[in-house]
């Protein structure tokens, strides 16, 4: 068993340290972050940090990095509140990756990579067209953490998905949506169908449903 320490960790080199912290979580989730300035310019951004906090009322959280440079995501949905996230769709991790490049103002990542923002419902955040699932979130509240990073904390407004990819229990079937997942900072993965079990108890050993 190889054993690396907290101080192995603080050695090794910045690119090594960024990829191996990164991975340690495993799979994660794969959203494309929508929101627009005030004054209407669409912006998108892969994140990989979207976690679920609570379903009553239903509150999803999302880490942003330091605000040390500019970050078009954090700006708008405060100046908004307003924001999507919607699925990274396995037939496009190529774009949905180039949508962490550094683009200059002025250019928006929906058009630079592929993507097509759609408005529904009189929400003021784009939605991405080519995803599955998407969720309009409204800004509810942020915790700063000791690393400078920031947990944003909203409530889910909307959701739209195929009628087909919603189970009878409330359950999703990511699978046939085609929703992609994430390890490290650069990996992605089609998942395959997963083994389910039913709700835990003593003494009833989990048996595959």
């Amino acid at each position: 068993m190889h054993h690396i320490t907290a101080a192995d960790i603080h050695g090794f080199e910045k690119i090594y340290r960024l990829n191996f912290v990164n991975g340690l979580p495993g799979f994660k989730s794969a959203n494309l972050v929508g929101t627009a300035s005030p004054d209407g310019f669409p912006n998108l951004a892969i994140f990989s940090s979207v976690i679920h906090l609570g379903s009553n009322p239903p509150l999803l959280g999302m880490v942003t990095r330091p605000a040390t440079v500019p970050r078009h995501t954090y700006q708008n949905l405060k100046d908004t509140g307003c924001y999507t996230l919607n699925h990274v769709p396995t037939a496009k991790l190529a774009a949905a990756h180039y949508t962490s490049a550094d683009f200059p103002p002025g250019i928006s990542e929906f058009g630079a990579c592929g993507f097509t923002p759609d408005y529904r419902d009189g929400f003021p955040a784009p939605y991405v067209a080519e995803s599955a699932v998407s969720i309009g979130l409204r800004y509810l509240e942020e915790h700063a953490i000791s690393n400078g990073t920031v947990l944003l904390v909203g409530t889910v407004e909307h959701v739209y998905l195929p009628a087909a990819g919603l189970r009878d229990d409330g359950t999703l079937d990511l699978v046939a949506m085609g929703t992609a997942a994430i390890s490290g900072l650069d990996g992605y993965h089609a998942v395959e169908p997963p083994v389910r079990f039913g709700y835990a108890r003593p003494g009833q050993p989990p048996v595959p449903e």
